[in-house]
């Protein structure tokens, strides 16, 4: 999918290259026999023991060339692995939050799509449709976002991968679904229903500005581990604390939202319409308060 930025820019068209591999793995009887291996969790565990290892850290240079990462943002000492660096910090104020209590802001760096959940409790993405129920797989807490939204977070391996609360709240305890590990690239759902089928967490934020949000972070391939930092639930959180961190991979948020709880931002609801991600800084602004 191409991304925009705010500005409505085109910053980025399609990888078609990562597009033509995953079109080999995901639409041909080898490449379907190599996923069954590479979506293992073993598999994304002995990934992980490695990129947490200092024979990773050879990996980080070649990484930040090649994705142009901009290192004067973040927090660069101590770093000993490729893990390290994945889940580095920025520095203080190069992430702002909007404070204003009616703001609605983004919880990551990301690209952004948007959709209405329609009264059927379906969506579409890229050609393929999914229930709300399967995703947080419950009928009933389904229901409760009818004809509300689903925003989609797409992060990137170059994003940076640690999140936060997009709004002052009282968080529910953390529910877990096993699932298998795939890649989040729009492509693949053309195959397989990604969301429904990867490792995901999600939580219920219950806040008097927007109503009962669901924040849920869905792993990738090679992404065994989603660390929350709160599972507990009744835990009381502001806007702009940190709620956890992806560690290797690209990786997905999703946040649902009730009906006529939030006005989002017209850019952004244009640009999933007529096609574009929208490329997103964690704090940025999406929408207001209906209150």
């Amino acid at each position: 999918m191409n991304i925009k930025n705010r500005k409505g820019e085109i910053i980025k068209k399609a990888d078609n290259n990562q597009e033509l591999i995953l079109k080999s793995l995901y639409g041909t009887f080898a490449g379907r026999c190599l996923l069954k291996i590479l979506t293992q969790p073993t598999v994304s565990k002995a990934a992980g023991a490695f990129m947490d290892s200092g024979l990773s850290a050879p990996l980080i240079k070649p990484f930040i060339r090649k994705n142009n990462i901009n290192i004067s943002e973040y927090q660069m000492n101590g770093i000993k692995s490729y893990n390290d660096f994945f889940t580095r910090r920025v520095k203080s104020g190069k992430r702002p939050i909007e404070l204003a209590a009616n703001a609605f802001i983004s919880p990551c760096d990301a690209k952004l799509s948007i959709y209405k959940i329609h009264s059927s409790s379906t969506f579409k993405i890229k050609n393929s449709f999914y229930r709300i129920a399967d995703l947080v797989n419950n009928s009933s807490l389904a229901k409760k976002y009818k004809d509300g939204w689903c925003m989609i977070f797409r992060l990137e391996v170059d994003d940076y991968h640690r999140y936060c609360y997009c709004a002052d709240g009282v968080k529910s305890h953390n529910r877990k679904i096993n699932g298998i590990l795939h890649t989040v690239n729009p492509v693949v759902n053309n195959y397989l229903p990604v969301f429904k089928e990867n490792s995901r967490e999600y939580c219920m934020i219950r806040t008097e500005q927007f109503g009962d949000i669901i924040q849920m972070e869905v792993g990738a391939l090679m992404v065994g581990r989603i660390t929350n930092l709160h599972t507990e639930g009744g835990v009381k959180v502001t806007k702009g604390e940190e709620k956890g961190y992806f560690e290797f991979g690209g990786s997905t948020i999703l946040l649902l939202l009730e009906k006529d709880k939030v006005k989002l931002c017209d850019d952004l609801l244009k640009n999933t319409r007529e096609g574009f991600e929208t490329k997103l800084l964690q704090g940025s602004v999406l929408g207001e308060s209906l209150k």
